[in-house]
């Protein structure tokens, strides 16, 4: 296995027009083009046409996590507005679920913007939930290089965090669209199977499945699981390193239940194909790999579960896939728990060998990303003629872009 440390993020580029950057979603989710990539094969086909294009027996793994409304504008006591883009919480539950729950007050890891004239003191922000007039304040406690933590209260403090953002917030929007979000975005900007509540980004390889599209794969029977891993900021954070180990890759929350892991091990178990959604699900499926084998080979330690970003790329003693996924449901069984809550800051790159997924449903994702190292872990070389072939035929690229089915 070649080390991807030595890759220099410069050789994974291409010149990406502005004009070629999507700017809104299209009118239906499935009418998107769809980049057909088959054993070296290209075809343009119609997003409508997935289900009839995937391999026989497959398995398509979605990530059910749904979008907050993760910026607040507050107003500072001189009348001057602050951003509060809400990361992750601290306080008093760093778990996602328990913090949207929470009541009253908090603590968050937070992007303030345009915070310099923000001294002292708290600022506010005036909003109304189920028809009743509410207040947030936001006060900084700590500030870090590149974010705050900043302490929430509000009123009526029974509202749990959720309602304050779903009232108050506003769709963080990836940067470079660079405009306001809508009404549209609203439903736009969310999966229609989106439904744990944690993400500050969409998912958005799942962006283009409708309900017809759905429907049509249960009518041919294309067997389906969900997994959840909360997008964060950090997938939108550019490579800045010359060499990618000097790049520290951001870290994610995922769960997987234990109906989806005897999925995964019954497709295994017939060597039919396991194909993710978008990356985030495809990181989620391999971090689980990787937190099986740590099982296997260390059965004495406690879990960690947490997979860390280099941690494919050390020597040690090889695992079977299903051995891997069999020792974390038997953990699972082990703890009574129907659910494996973990991290992951895996990184795929050139070098890294798959274990448990055969393709993969994404969009066109920026140059010198770590997306596109992923694309390129998956394709070799052949990554540059898909995007070439992309560019030359006038697709739609990033988050509101068209899709791709990528078969190896």
């Amino acid at each position: 296995m070649s080390d991807p440390r030595r890759l220099s993020i410069h050789d994974f580029t291409y010149q990406l027009p502005p004009e070629r950057i999507a700017p809104e979603p299209l009118a239906n989710r499935d009418q998107s083009r769809l980049l057909v990539y088959q054993q070296g094969l290209l075809g343009d086909r119609t997003f409508c046409d997935l289900p009839a294009l995937l391999p026989p027996d497959s398995l398509l793994v979605f990530n059910d996590t749904k979008v907050v409304r993760a910026r607040l504008f507050a107003r500072r006591p001189t009348g001057g507005i602050v951003e509060l883009f809400c990361l992750e919480p601290v306080a008093p539950h760093r778990a996602i679920e328990l913090a949207m729950q929470q009541t009253g007050a908090c603590i968050w890891k937070c992007l303030v913007g345009n915070g310099r004239r923000w001294k002292d003191g708290p600022v506010t922000l005036e909003f109304e939930a189920h028809g009743q007039p509410a207040t947030l304040r936001a006060e900084r406690t700590e500030q870090h290089d590149g974010y705050a933590l900043i302490a929430f209260n509000w009123e009526p403090t029974e509202l749990p965090f959720a309602e304050v953002l779903r009232a108050a917030g506003h769709l963080p929007l990836p940067p470079y669209l660079n405009r306001p979000d809508t009404d549209v975005d609203a439903v736009r900007y969310q999966t229609v199977y989106a439904a744990h509540e944690g993400a500050v980004a969409a998912p958005t390889a799942g962006l283009h499945f409708s309900d017809a599209v759905l429907a049509e794969l249960a009518e041919r029977r294309t067997a389906a699981a969900r997994v959840t891993l909360h997008v964060g900021a950090g997938t939108f954070q550019p490579v800045k390193a010359d060499h990618m180990a000097d790049h520290p890759m951001h870290g994610e929350p995922f769960s997987v239940t234990a109906d989806t892991l005897r999925r995964l091990l019954a497709h295994l178990a017939d060597g039919q194909p396991i194909i993710p959604v978008g990356t985030t699900s495809l990181r989620t499926l391999e971090s689980m790999y990787w937190l099986g084998a740590a099982l296997v080979q260390h059965p004495a330690r406690l879990p960690a579960w947490h997979v860390s970003q280099w941690q494919p790329y050390e020597p040690d003693t090889e695992v079977s896939t299903q051995r891997a996924l069999e020792a974390l449901l038997a953990q699972l069984e082990l703890t009574g728990s129907d659910t494996l809550h973990a991290t992951t800051q895996l990184l795929i790159a050139p070098g890294y060998r798959f274990r448990l997924v055969r393709g993969l449903i994404t969009n066109f994702h920026q140059p010198e990303s770590t997306l596109l190292l992923l694309v390129a872990a998956m394709l070799g070389p052949d990554w540059r003629r898909v995007y070439e072939h992309a560019l030359a035929n006038n697709y739609r690229f990033l988050s509101y872009g068209d899709s791709s089915l990528l078969l190896p």
